[in-house]
């Protein structure tokens, strides 16, 4: 396997600072639009992720002088005469005409997440299932096969399996990272390979170049939710990723404050997603995207703390005699740690860890125990939040489909989130002692 990111020496949690920050190229594309936002006075260097952030795909000088962008809360565009709606009918002009095919707002926050993922286009949708949802109900029609990793996001299993089947498209499900196993699944029905990186809850990362080779050698295009891995620690597109998919509610918009997804990728291959979007009207409001805008321009700080928490609480509960194990990608112990110190920047706020000789209750106890994590499913705030998967998302599973899917009574996942640290661990370590 190529390696392109190096995270350093795991066992530091400096070393979950990315190492080529300052390089943050940006396609053509993407570039045209930052440079409004003053970025192209910077001729001897490239933008820092840090300056993209806060600038990329704004307007310089905005209506009235604001410095922010303003909430655009109109649901139709006007047009001073018929001049010139032909000038926009015939695609002489850029700019809106109805507010579910696209607003302001939404074309700022649209350009901003396209440069830091350092791909042409991105498509914001109201949430990350209706990203997904609209990706896939754009790509495949009766008759289509995918092909998934099994370690995912359990509502995106359902829709695959469940609702897609209704409508003629077949999901294949092999085991995480065999990818012998992924290309022999694939036949001349197969449209798209699917993927989280790293998975959701056992943070297994994905090898990117092998997973988009399977894709290129069968001429299947290849999706990667990247939720947890986010534009700081990881870039797929890099790898040869066709289309990155992002439940933005939780680290880009980073407050616990907001519904968003996204989809990115090259502009020509998203023409009919974005076009199918305006048909199922998938859109985010105004406000949302000026929430999610506003969250962008702290992403990078906020990622650096969350990386940090991350490695160090980790460490101290794979040290803990009260834990049984610990899945974080940050840890030399992780089975596809390796690949995610080859490929990712930082190794992101998320943890699943398990709770030694425990049943469920015990197990529950630990997580009533903690005072500063709020129980709540989600992830990716600045607010630390704690779950028992069992009981949050997987109690109305049978227990054979919870031993299929890896979901132990004794399992908690918790997001770290920029609190400060030997806090978090001090709270833990009380916890623990229930």
């Amino acid at each position: 396997m190529q390696t392109k990111h190096t995270a350093g020496d795991a066992t530091s949690p400096s070393s979950t600072k990315p190492s080529n920050q300052g390089d943050s190229s940006v396609p053509a594309d993407a570039s045209a639009v930052i440079s409004t936002g003053g970025l192209e006075a910077m001729p001897t260097r490239r933008a820092d992720l840090s300056t993209q952030c806060v600038h990329a795909g704004e307007r310089r000088q905005k209506d009235s002088g604001s410095i922010t962008t303003p909430i655009y809360t109109a649901a139709t565009f006007t047009f001073e005469s018929t001049d010139d709606l032909m000038r926009f009918v015939n695609g002489d002009e850029q700019r809106e005409e109805y507010g579910r095919y696209g607003n302001p707002n939404e074309r700022s926050v649209e350009a901003k997440i396209a440069a830091l993922e350092k791909c042409e286009e991105a498509i914001v949708y109201g949430s990350g299932m209706s990203a997904i949802v609209g990706l896939l109900m754009t790509k495949l029609s009766a008759g289509d096969e995918i092909v998934f990793f099994d370690q995912c996001y359990h509502r995106s299993r359902e829709f695959c399996a469940k609702h897609l089947s209704r409508f003629g498209v077949v999901t294949r499900q092999v085991t995480t990272g065999d990818y012998d196993a992924m290309e022999a699944a694939i036949n001349r029905n197969t449209k798209m390979l699917v993927s989280e990186s790293p998975t959701n809850p056992h943070l297994s990362v994905i090898d990117l170049e092998k997973f988009a080779a399977v894709g290129k050698a069968n001429e299947v295009e290849t999706l990667i939710d990247a939720t947890l891995a986010t534009p700081y620690n990881m870039n797929p597109t890099e790898y040869g990723i066709d289309y990155v998919l992002h439940s933005a509610t939780k680290y880009l918009g980073g407050h616990n404050d907001l519904l968003a997804g996204v989809i990115c990728g090259r502009s020509e291959q998203l023409e009919a997603v974005r076009s199918m979007r305006g048909i199922l009207g998938n859109i985010s409001s105004p406000h949302n995207l000026y929430l999610l805008e506003r969250g962008l321009k702290t992403f990078e700080l906020r990622m650096q703390r969350q990386n940090e928490n991350g490695l160090r609480i980790a460490e101290f509960l794979e040290s803990h005699p009260r834990v049984e194990r610990v899945y974080y990608p940050g840890l030399k112990s992780h089975p596809t740690h390796a690949i995610a110190a080859a490929q990712m920047r930082g190794f992101g706020g998320l943890i699943t860890f398990t709770i030694r000789d425990a049943d469920w209750k015990q197990t529950a106890n630990v997580v009533d125990a903690a005072r500063i994590p709020r129980i709540a499913p989600s992830l990716g705030g600045v607010e630390s939040l704690i779950e028992q998967p069992l009981v949050m998302s997987y109690f109305h599973c049978t227990p054979e489909d919870r031993v299929r899917f890896g979901i132990a009574d004794n399992m908690i996942r918790m997001s770290c989130g920029i609190e400060n640290g030997d806090d978090l661990i001090a709270d833990l370590e009380q916890a623990l002692s229930v």
